[in-house]
């Protein structure tokens, strides 16, 4: 199970929790963690909406100014869901966030298959210490000199052999810009 947004960790912490379903590994963005307030968030909704409206109207055009990635092959995952995206669903996403609200309990078991990558340079990587006393079974593997979902845009293909190597042998594979 890999969460890549942090309105989709919001959604799979209680299905984690609540699943019957075996999950043999999970991997996580930590960034999705951080802990934003209400407020906040309230804010951020109308320019998270008109963010990724954008994409869809621009047919992928801002892409690089968003997210800072000019891929071509991921523009149309991005156009998608700028397409089908309600203002009242995002709103209600982020409001119901994990933020004033303690993590939920995962099993020990899991906790051991459960992959929290932190990027170094991002400023949700101040959260990683408080996510570790909440899971310290989990994994912690830093992406040294990335940001949030920096690896994941820019070499999706290497992104998806570390999941498969994680899936595989239950580790991390050897990459240079990590450290533990």
């Amino acid at each position: 199970m890999v969460v890549a947004s942090s309105i989709g960790a919001d959604l799979a912490m209680p299905f984690l929790t609540q699943t019957k379903l075996p999950v043999e590994h999970a991997f996580f963005d930590g960034g999705q963690f951080a802990q934003i307030g209400k407020g906040t968030r309230r804010i951020m909704t109308l320019f998270l909406y008109f963010a990724i409206k954008s994409l869809y109207w621009s047919k992928g055009g801002t892409l690089k100014k968003i997210l800072w990635c000019d891929d071509d092959s991921i523009k149309s995952y991005f156009i998608d869901a700028g397409k089908n995206l309600t203002y009242t669903n995002l709103r209600r996403q982020i409001s119901d966030s994990l933020e004033d609200k303690p993590f939920p309990p995962l099993s020990k078991e899991l906790q051991k298959h459960t992959y929290f990558e932190f990027g170094s340079i991002e400023d949700h990587f101040k959260y990683r210490q408080a996510v570790m006393e909440a899971y310290p079974c989990g994994h912690y593997p830093v992406f040294e000199g990335y940001d949030h979902m920096q690896y994941q845009i820019r070499d999706p293909k290497g992104f998806a052999e570390m999941l498969a190597h994680i899936a595989e042998r239950d580790c991390m594979p050897e990459l240079p810009f990590i450290r533990k």
